[in-house]
């Protein structure tokens, strides 16, 4: 199963650092986010791009990780050369990340992430 399946993401940049926040369509699978999004794996999986360390954010009340990349866009804007000198594309390729599947009634991904109160 692709994280793609269970959750979305949004990059940001600043200078040579990239950050990408991974949603819960569901808050029932935001523990499993959890347990399998992890700072080494999202390091593992950019290991050709982030030349820094990785660091996780959680943030359950919205059912979100946050993803801290540093030394990951080639000296940042005003520095790089690369076509993606913001790293948007960081959020596609992290979407892509393999997951151990799950038991089909425990995701809902057409659901979108609900809070407690409703």
């Amino acid at each position: 199963m692709k994280l793609r399946q269970i959750a979305h993401s949004r990059t940001g940049d600043k200078g040579n650092i990239s950050n990408i926040s991974v949603i819960a369509f569901d808050s029932e699978n935001y523990e499993f986010l959890c347990q399998h999004v992890t700072a080494e794996r999202v390091s593992a999986h950019f290991a050709e791009i982030v030349r820094g360390e990785v660091t996780r954010y959680e943030m359950p009340s919205i059912g979100a990780l946050n993803f801290v990349l540093t030394l990951a866009l080639g000296g940042g804007v005003t520095r790089s050369l690369a076509l993606d000198a913001h790293g948007k594309g960081l959020s596609s390729a992290l979407l892509d990340l393999d997951l151990p599947d799950i038991v089909a009634h425990e995701i809902s991904a057409s659901r979108r992430f609900r809070t407690e109160a409703g």
